[in-house]
């Protein structure tokens, strides 16, 4: 799915509601326990979008190269870098099509792209062809086996022009056993389903909902790529 420019201008403003941040930042967590980021990591961001985590990477030190089909999620990627000072390497490119060298970065971090993609194993396989002996590799979707999944399914059905259309549902399980050798941690959160109120989206609401056994709505997985010999 390449997001038009509409969709794309539209797309950060989600991300200043209240509701957004947090989801942004509970996905954020969950991430950033997995992966760890260092000051000179070479990292490239696959399905970068409008640049959120791209940003993110590079001000804990990360050196970071974004790459995503549509132009125009990249062009505001930019210019965000551009305004915040910050030296980020953007391309449009093909996630399962990488023009990259094998053993390219220290790391690939992916997160709320891999829903767009249809063939996993062919995806999965070639951003750990570019992870450099040793390096890790971390991916973060919606979990389709949740009260989000099936809102997003929901959606997809009635609303044609919607993003999620074009998604592809995967479950948590599915991530995981992308390949269970080298599996070396798992994290989900987004436990507060979509029906509920926005003012109840927040730390002590997160925490109940777990302990009510709502599913999560994201999960996140990190795998490390063997040494070389």
């Amino acid at each position: 799915m390449i997001f038009n420019q509409p969709t794309a201008n539209k797309y950060d403003s989600w991300y200043a509601t209240p509701k957004g941040a947090f989801i942004d930042k509970v996905e954020s967590d969950a991430a950033f326990s997995l992966f760890k980021a260092e000051p000179g990591l070479m990292v490239l961001d696959a399905g970068c979008g409008t640049g959120n985590y791209s940003i993110k990477l590079t001000n804990l030190g990360c050196k970071v190269t974004g790459i995503d089909l549509s132009s125009a999620m990249l062009e505001i990627a930019r210019e965000k870098a551009a305004r915040l000072n910050l030296d980020i390497d953007f391309h449009c490119m093909d996630m399962t099509r990488l023009s990259f060298a094998d053993n390219s970065f220290d790391a690939v971090f992916s997160m709320t792209a891999w829903e767009f993609i249809a063939d996993s194993q062919q995806g999965f396989a070639e951003l750990m062809r570019v992870v450099k002996p040793g390096g890790q590799l971390l991916i973060g979707m919606i979990n389709s086996d949740s009260s989000w999944g099936e809102m997003y399914r929901e959606r997809a059905q009635k609303e044609k022009d919607s993003v999620f259309h074009f998604a592809y549902t995967k479950k948590a399980q599915d991530l995981y056993t992308l390949n269970e050798d080298l599996l070396a941690g798992t994290a989900d959160c987004l436990f507060v389903p979509p029906s509920a109120a926005d003012q109840l989206y927040n730390p002590q609401e997160e925490a109940a909902s777990r302990a009510r056994g709502e599913r999560p709505g994201f999960v996140v997985a990190l795998w490390r790529k063997p040494q070389a010999g």
